[in-house]
């Protein structure tokens, strides 16, 4: 596990009002409080943290787990456990469905078991009318906080532990970024780091803006500091997250570019491969083009959403761009980086979505030749200003648009990935493969996944692989 500098400090003392000090006070109390209930179980606390969403949420997860290691609980992969967290996700209704129901099945354990605790965050729990069900109808959950004040676990844990009522701590919005606590990874190789939060885009179909508020950057020298320690600690490659690390920078006292940022990351000595997501491509600039072509370490892969590739509703949608400007960054995209992989996120049936806009949105798929693609039939989003567009499209003619774009993109991607037979490409090694002990599973830099023979020696390892044979959406190679 990553631990952060950690100054002493008195517990006996009053609390610290500086960030992170202040959290590691409230670790060391609530430490004491667990160590006592471990002793009275005659057994240690267990926790089970459940993630919903993207790789943001993913990273929170893994700052969880971190203070929650550090406080004393240990890790179950079950909800039997006496403490779990849903880390949420709000991008579609179903996802606070899916919530709901799960909270279901808590409840029952914890008629078992009353000294179980239930904590819930994310952002689902920036939405109000959320907060309000959970308060009227989820009186079993103890603790309620939002993704602004993440930082925050330690002292929330410490008043859920030492009060009898609900806890819930809910902020508006933040100007505030508090890293340097402890982070436990998934991985010992690779790691996801946070260069921005929040999004200023406010597409319209998209709650992100309204929960994870407005953009704030990272200062470089603490994004780079990290990457240090990361990198001492055995990791190769870094994952740069934001919701649109395009505009990087921007508000920061000194502005710098996402593309300067990453010149400064590609000097780190021991970092092997550098990724990044999401871009935007509103604002995806010739410098950071550049950057990738000449840089030896960002990796050969761009996460660019389409969306829809009709003017008329990239323009509701509010994208800031259009079918043109789209198709002008892909055709620079492949002249500087020939063999770079292009993947994206496309929405069908968005409200007055006809059928010559879906068969724009299909040109642009059999232009660009995706390597892959994430497409999605549109969800009403409440709070978000399609959701009130009285133009919804009926469903039938959805799915069938959908259908039809789903065939055409797995035809064009089972195309590009067969083009890769029997080349030879660096494979960072992730883990032994889980169907077959007698292989492992790896990552190119094109972000594609092969499986080879070797073992639990080579994770971490990046070696070289000859694709032998596509299997559609993976590789079975062999080590050269």
């Amino acid at each position: 596990m990553e631990t952060a500098n950690k100054t002493a400090i008195q517990i006996e003392a009053e609390a610290p009002v500086m960030e992170p000090q202040r959290q590691f006070y409230f670790m060391d109390l609530a430490k004491k409080l667990v160590e006592e209930r471990s002793k009275k179980a005659g057994r240690p606390l267990t926790f089970h943290v459940e993630t919903f969403g993207c790789q943001m949420n993913a990273r929170d997860s893994e700052k969880l787990k971190g203070i929650l290691d550090t406080i004393g609980f240990v890790p179950v992969d079950t909800e039997e456990a006496d403490f779990v967290i849903y880390n949420t996700c709000t991008v579609r209704e179903n996802a606070n469905n899916k919530v709901y129901g799960r909270l279901g099945t808590l409840s029952t354990y914890k008629k078992k078991h009353p000294d179980m605790m239930i904590a819930l965050c994310g952002c689902m729990m920036q939405e109000e009318h959320v907060v309000q069900k959970l308060r009227e109808s989820y009186r079993f959950v103890d603790l309620i906080f939002g993704t602004h004040n993440i930082f925050k676990f330690a002292e929330l844990i410490y008043q859920a532990m030492t009060q009898k009522e609900m806890v819930i701590d809910i902020w508006k919005d933040t100007t505030e970024i508090v890293e340097e606590l402890p982070i436990d990874r998934k991985y010992s190789f690779k790691s996801g780091v946070n260069i921005m939060f929040g999004c200023n885009n406010f597409c319209s179909y998209c709650i992100v803006p309204y929960v994870r508020g407005r953009e704030r950057s990272r200062e470089p020298k603490d994004i780079i500091r990290e990457i240090e320690k990361l990198v001492a600690d055995g990791v190769v490659e870094v994952m740069l997250l934001g919701q649109n690390v395009n505009s990087y920078g921007k508000n920061l006292e000194q502005p710098i570019t996402f593309a300067q940022l990453l010149r400064e990351i590609e000097k780190i000595e021991g970092l092997e491969r550098i990724r990044f997501m999401t871009s935007h491509p509103k604002d995806l600039s010739d410098e950071l083009i550049e950057v990738m072509a000449q840089s030896k370490k960002i990796c050969k892969h761009m996460h660019l959403p389409l969306q829809s590739g009709s003017d008329r509703i990239l323009k509701e949608m509010n994208r800031h761009y259009d079918k043109e400007r789209y198709l002008s960054i892909v055709r620079k995209l492949r002249e500087a980086i020939p063999d770079i992989a292009i993947t994206t996120d496309i929405i069908v049936g968005f409200p007055g979505e006809t059928r010559e806009d879906f068969l724009e949105t299909l040109d642009v798929v059999r232009q660009v030749r995706y390597d892959s693609a994430f497409t999605f039939i549109y969800s009403k989003r409440s709070g978000t200003p399609a959701a009130d567009n009285p133009n919804q499209v009926p469903p039938e003619e959805v799915k069938a648009n959908f259908d039809e774009l789903l065939q055409e993109v797995q035809r064009i991607a089972s195309e590009k990935a067969k083009e890769l037979e029997g080349k030879t490409y660096e494979c960072l090694v992730e883990q032994v493969n889980e169907h077959d002990k007698s292989l492992v599973s790896g990552r190119l830099s094109n972000n594609s996944i092969v499986h080879f023979p070797g073992d639990a020696s080579l994770i971490g390892q990046i070696v070289d692989v000859k694709l032998e044979e596509c299997k559609g959406f993976y590789y079975i190679g062999a080590r050269v």
